[in-house]
């Protein structure tokens, strides 16, 4: 089981490999907390899209695996 899709492992495989140049680390807010983003550039038709791939984990975010386990948690 897992939570990654195609979109995400595509977005990291061109990450990694640098196959495009139109990532840029982006200032951002999650939930109203400060954060950054690596997001993907376009262009269309004069307007710029942003599309954020992956964002910071903020300190209101709690990180579990799939049984709800905290990493560095009981058992780790």
């Amino acid at each position: 089981m897992t939570n990654i899709t195609t979109a995400h492992r595509e977005a990291f495989e061109a990450l990694r490999d640098a196959s495009f140049e139109n990532f840029a680390l982006f200032s951002c807010f999650v939930n109203g907390q400060p954060a950054s983003a690596i997001v993907a550039i376009t262009e269309d038709r004069g307007e710029y899209l942003i599309k954020p791939l992956f964002v910071t984990v903020t300190d209101a975010m709690v990180l579990t695996d799939h049984e709800r386990s905290v990493p560095g948690g009981e058992g780790a």
